[in-house]
């Protein structure tokens, strides 16, 4: 049995599976509730993560918040990135870096993310970068 694929989840993918639970990812929640594969997270991302819960637009309470995180971090293997960065490709958007670092720190077998942004350097890592969809298909149908 191969273990689970180990994926580095963009902040918009992860919000849109925790905040929207009937959207067009919602998938992912599913999929890595039941261990289809692993999500990475390191001290940047989930930094991330906890400050964008807590934007006004989405009107969560703290608990709300707690809640959330609750329902994705314990699935989460935790990649610490080393004091010599790995080389990852520029970036038009800088706050995608920490998420490049992190595929390449913790060996990702894919980078999932909703932003063009990381799109367009498709083909230019050691990993795939797909949008969530298009991973969702890579995975075996739920049992």
């Amino acid at each position: 049995m191969n273990p689970a694929p180990r994926v580095v989840l963009g902040t918009n993918r992860v919000l849109s599976a925790l905040v929207f639970p009937g959207g067009r990812v919602a998938g992912l929640r599913h999929a890595w509730q039941s261990g289809a594969f692993t999500p990475l997270v390191s001290h940047a991302t989930a930094a991330e993560l906890v400050r964008v819960l807590a934007c006004p637009t989405f009107r969560l309470t703290t608990a709300e918040q707690q809640v959330l995180l609750a329902d994705y971090l314990p699935h989460c293997a935790t990649v610490k990135i080393p004091a010599h960065k790995p080389a990852v490709p520029a970036c038009r958007d800088p706050f995608d870096r920490p998420f490049l670092l992190l595929a390449v720190a913790g060996k990702a077998d894919a980078l999932v993310t909703g932003d063009r942004s990381p799109l367009s350097l498709a083909g230019r890592l050691p990993y795939p970068i797909l949008t969530a969809e298009a991973f969702l298909q890579t995975l075996p149908p739920a049992p």
